[in-house]
């Protein structure tokens, strides 16, 4: 789509201050997808240099903001060795998009744009992802992931802030997970999304919920928890305000297939056979 009110293309390069009617343009796939009528300005990220995706010295991987679909599915099918490497490609998969725009949209751009159905929300959110922002300052601050989203469409960014990269821990990387999406549609938008990741340390279960829910929500479970404690977790942490509505579900679908995933994800990570849990 055209944007014409805009009026300016600046390389990002250049730096400059930041005023009223900027934006920061990634891949674009969002920005060129509807009328944009409050836009002046695009300021061009893609000739920053940032390397896609980088090892940590600690085993953690950092994706550049910039990193492309494409890119981050074809290092996670063939570079990367940890156990939570098949999630990258399930969560890459639950993308409605054409190959086309697997190669322009970026990670960055689908957490800024803060959309429930996100899957790079839910892959990073559920990976303990830590959003590293850069205001026109110069000055960085952290902020994880599942708070970076706060609602539908909406985020912690503050006036010109940049989100320059996320981090998943090498802790996170190493854990055994299990996915679980489903969309109204064949071909539609996700109506939930959850991910469970068994820490490889404690044992510990983090049940990550989104898609159904206007923004993430995480449970920790301390150790292997039952059905109950399952189910409560989730009927007291979110409430019916909280269930997305649009023409893609409804609140109280969504909500049914947020409990049923949920049951399915701890049954699969529980280290108990079902004879064992039938006993306790």
């Amino acid at each position: 789509m055209d944007l014409n009110t805009v009026a300016e293309l600046r390389d990002a390069r250049l730096g400059g201050p930041w005023r009223s009617g900027d934006a920061w343009l990634g891949g674009g796939t969002y920005l060129f997808s509807e009328p944009q009528p409050h836009i002046r300005r695009l300021i061009d990220l893609g000739r920053m240099g940032w390397r896609p995706l980088t090892r940590t010295p600690d085993g953690g991987l950092e994706i550049a903001a910039t990193c492309t679909v494409a890119q981050l599915s074809r290092y996670g099918r063939q570079e990367a060795d940890w156990t939570a490497a098949p999630l990258v490609e399930q969560c890459c998969r639950a993308f409605l998009a054409s190959w086309k725009i697997w190669n322009m949209a970026t990670v960055g751009g689908n957490l800024c744009n803060g959309l429930p159905a996100g899957p790079m929300i839910s892959l990073t959110a559920a990976l303990d992802g830590v959003c590293l922002l850069r205001a026109p300052s110069g000055e960085y601050r952290k902020v994880p992931v599942a708070e970076f989203v706060t609602g539908a469409g909406r985020k912690d960014l503050r006036p010109g802030e940049l989100l320059r990269s996320i981090t998943l821990p090498a802790r996170a990387l190493a854990s055994r997970t299990a996915f679980r999406q489903a969309s109204l549609y064949g071909l539609g938008r996700s109506a939930a999304l959850l991910v469970g990741a068994l820490d490889p340390v404690d044992g510990s279960l983090t049940l990550t919920v989104t898609a159904s829910t206007v923004r993430p929500f995480r449970f920790w479970f301390p150790s292997a928890p039952n059905a109950a404690a399952v189910e409560e977790a989730i009927r007291d942490g979110i409430g019916p305000e909280d269930y997305f509505d649009d023409i893609h579900g409804l609140p109280a679908w969504r909500r049914h297939l947020t409990f049923r995933f949920a049951e399915q994800i701890r049954r699969e990570l529980s280290p108990h056979t079902p004879t064992e849990e039938a006993a306790r």
